[in-house]
């Protein structure tokens, strides 16, 4: 399948991230803009409480119904933002690990946010999206 998501990398920039440095799609391509995915179940509640690895892999679960809902899936996404409501790296570092994993070789441009507060009740993980696909 053709993708219109070409991720770009540069031999002058680390390679410590694990993520490319920029994405691009061509003019033809329908853009996508998800609202943050969210680590709720289909109740309303918040799913995976004190537990920022499960709010991570619960946000790319809801990621991967709206994608496919937009007739996209993660190979389709260009960018994400993942906030986590932390002041702690590690806690950074564990959700950083679940959506990494989840996008595989697809790795994205992507940056890793500590915030305050997120909006749901017990929420410490939200990751949002853009993704790209070619209508055929």
């Amino acid at each position: 399948m053709v993708r219109a998501v070409t991720l770009i990398r540069s031999a002058s920039l680390s390679d410590v991230a694990e993520y490319a440095y920029a994405a691009t799609a061509p003019a033809e391509s329908r853009l996508i803009f998800l609202a943050g995915a969210c680590p709720l179940n289909e109740d309303g509640s918040t799913a995976e409480i004190g537990d920022y690895a499960g709010q991570a892999a619960k946000a790319i679960e809801n990621m991967r119904v709206a994608l496919a809902a937009s007739g996209a899936s993660l190979q389709d996404v260009i960018s994400t933002r993942v906030l986590v409501a932390s002041d702690r790296r590690e806690d950074l570092v564990t959700a950083w690990q679940v959506v990494r994993d989840a996008f595989a070789d697809h790795d994205v441009p992507s940056t890793l946010l500590g915030v305050t507060v997120l909006g749901y009740q017990d929420q410490l993980v939200e990751i949002e999206a853009v993704a790209a696909v070619l209508d055929s």
